[in-house]
């Protein structure tokens, strides 16, 4: 956990905006300066990114097969190209990361598949809901339901339990279709349900996983992983193809081998969650202010007067209306403090005009 003296005592103001806006954690960084000596093979035919690879297989506890690529965009629409058709079909959340903010990349890259939404509380997919997309028509003129996509943690910052995963899965199979799991904030999922990563993943049914780096304190690079190795015939040329093979591969790999190996990757989580279920509590005792969803990763949604929103941004704070939701999103990273929660707090404190 950062101590609070790694920041000035004036506040921040934009590092609530995004977990993004954190930079590398120092286990990610000296990674890749242990790889920044000599020659080393390119396009991931090294010793970094096999035992990167390796560190992802033990957990998981599993012989998986793993990919890297630059970023979550890639990682998804790659993925659910290598497990459908042009003629299929997607079912995901109306909030789901595919559907709402990867500029039509996974339809773009698996050459038309449509993305199918449904609804569901708290950015969770209502298994009744997922139904009726499958099964409602099966006719030709109908695109054929292939994928059950499905965010751990969501978009809203809520998180799937192993057992709500279970039956997610047991219905998407029992449809044939298959799994897919966006991980940008999966390490955050595992801190709050204290479980195996094996137990929210494969061992709950999922196919292939979208595991993020960056949100967690990497420079770049999420790992795709395929629990069903079949699954992954050829995925280097897609990866090729769109631009995702690295060159210099060994630089998004040993990342991956810095925060597994020390327990970083676990640990950047824990804090995120942490300072955002502090930032929620502070939040829900001022007037005026509504925590719009349960806080359970590290994400906190509020709805407050529109005065007070307009006043923190006057002050010189960064924060996004979160898409469909007409709220405030607060983002907390491995970075963020418990001084940066209390300043964020005394600052809503004071646009709501509670002194």
């Amino acid at each position: 956990m950062p101590s609070d003296d790694q920041h000035t005592s004036q506040p921040l103001f934009n590092q609530f905006a995004s977990d993004n806006y954190a930079g590398i954690c120092p286990e990610a960084w000296r990674a890749m300066e242990e790889a920044n000596h000599g020659y080393v093979s390119s396009y991931g035919d090294d010793s970094w990114t096999e035992r990167a690879c390796e560190s992802i297989r033990r957990l998981f506890a599993t012989d998986c097969q793993v990919f890297f690529v630059f970023n979550g965009t890639a990682a998804n629409s790659l993925a659910l190209a290598s497990l459908c058709r042009s003629y299929h079909s997607v079912v995901c959340h109306d909030m789901a990361h595919i559907e709402t903010d990867e500029c039509g990349a996974p339809e773009f890259f698996s050459n038309g598949t449509k993305i199918l939404h449904t609804n569901g509380i708290n950015g969770k997919l209502d298994l009744d809901a997922v139904e009726l997309a499958i099964t409602r028509r099966s006719d030709i003129h109908y695109p054929k339901p292939r994928v059950l996509s499905m965010a751990q943690s969501t978009e809203l910052g809520t998180v799937y339990t192993p057992g709500e995963i279970g039956a997610a899965c047991d219905l998407a199979h029992s449809h044939g279709l298959r799994v897919h799991m966006d991980g940008a904030r999966f390490a955050n999922a595992v801190a709050t349900l204290g479980v195996t990563p094996a137990e929210t993943s494969w061992k709950a049914g999922v196919d292939v996983l979208c595991l993020g780096g960056a949100k967690n304190g990497m420079a770049i690079g999420e790992a795709v992983v395929f629990f069903d190795r079949a699954l992954a015939e050829e995925f280097e040329y897609r990866c090729k193809q769109a631009g995702q093979l690295a060159s210099k591969m060994r630089f998004i790999s040993a990342p991956w081998i810095g925060m597994l190996e020390s327990g970083a990757w676990l640990r950047n989580a824990e804090n995120a969650n942490r300072q955002a279920r502090l930032l929620a509590d502070e939040l829900a005792g001022i007037p005026g202010v509504r925590l719009m969803y349960p806080c359970q990763a590290n994400a906190v949604f509020t709805e407050m007067p529109e005065q007070a929103t307009a006043a923190l941004r006057a002050a010189g704070w960064h924060f996004y209306s979160f898409i469909g939701t007409g709220g405030a999103r607060f983002m907390c990273s491995w970075l963020t403090t418990e001084q940066d929660v209390r300043n964020l707090a005394a600052a809503v404190r004071q646009a709501c005009g509670e002194q």
